[in-house]
């Protein structure tokens, strides 16, 4: 594969879909605005965001000297990539003094006042087999929620960021969701096969959760539904779900639970839309979960 384009340099500045006014606290049940407003990103949070910046960097120079693509044998669905870009990433982040969940490698240090959820290549198997859709996700995780998010398209060199409280940007200018209000005129991104078509316009499979995400909140796509049932980690969707949050993106899980967990085994179903009528709809459009097909409209605990 040839060598990956370097991106510029990030700018620095029922169920219920949470609010980005509400955020959730680390493994705890959803946050309402009466309990809590979040706290602005502030200093540190640019201080985090540098960081993740850095850690992307170094993801970025690691894949350019990658020469097999393919699966390196460690485990299903585990490439010489990944662990090419675990390696950069995490020796970065524990450098700057933050715990990690990663994909690849588990938790390091999750004590520490911060802990920064990252998957180093997202969309692996895309970037096997040159389908020009991966990244590199990362989100700051401190007592109080996702701080600091920073996702980067390394085949376009693309940059979604957010900082909890002071919006969300691409490539250094704000951004909003399109305001798609009804399904039938939503284009949808999915995370694997939906039961029937859902009543959308258009919908696109696309394969790195963490890209899809951030589409919806700078308008490209009208909303995403995880298909699967608990199939997705934390790594795969908190970086894009923050930016989700800061741009006025209605985010939640299908099932009802927090999105913001920081155990390498807890598995979620994101659901988003550019407004809360669309995430709703798409959620009772979830196989399991939707009561369009057999769920309940009660979020499961």
């Amino acid at each position: 594969m040839s060598s990956l384009p370097r991106p510029a340099t990030v700018a620095h500045r029922a169920v219920r879909f949470l609010d980005p006014s509400e955020p959730s606290g680390v493994g705890g049940a959803a946050v309402t605005g009466a309990e809590r407003r979040p706290q602005p990103g502030g200093a540190d949070g640019h201080r985090w965001l540098t960081v993740l910046a850095e850690a992307a960097a170094a993801v970025q120079d690691a894949l350019e000297g990658v020469a097999d693509w393919g699966e390196a044998g460690t485990r299903a669905g585990q490439h010489h990539s990944d662990l090419a870009a675990d390696a950069a990433a995490v020796e970065v982040l524990l450098g700057a003094g933050c715990g990690v969940l990663s994909e690849e490698s588990g938790l390091h240090d999750p004590d520490r006042e911060v802990v920064v959820v990252v998957d180093p290549l997202d969309g692996s198997t895309n970037a096997s087999r040159r389908v020009s859709w991966w990244a590199t996700s990362l989100c700051a995780v401190d007592a109080a929620g996702p701080l600091a998010a920073l996702v980067v398209d390394l085949r376009h060199g693309t940059r979604w960021s957010a900082l909890r409280g002071a919006g969300a940007e691409r490539d250094g200018e704000p951004i909003l969701p399109s305001g798609c209000a009804d399904l039938a005129e939503a284009i949808v991104g999915l995370n694997g096969v939906p039961a029937g078509h859902g009543g959308w316009a258009q919908y696109r499979a696309l394969g790195a959760c963490a890209l899809d995400l951030c589409a919806v909140a700078d308008g490209t796509l009208d909303g995403f539904l995880d298909c699967t049932t608990d199939e997705l980690a934390p790594w795969d969707y908190l970086g894009g779900v923050l930016v989700c949050r800061e741009a006025g993106v209605a985010v939640g899980d299908a099932a009802g639970r927090d999105l913001v967990v920081l155990d390498h085994a807890a598995r979620r179903i994101p659901v988003a839309g550019a407004t809360a009528p669309v995430a709703e709809a798409l959620r009772r459009r979830h196989p399991a979960h939707g009561d369009l097909h057999g769920g309940s409209v009660t979020p499961s605990s």
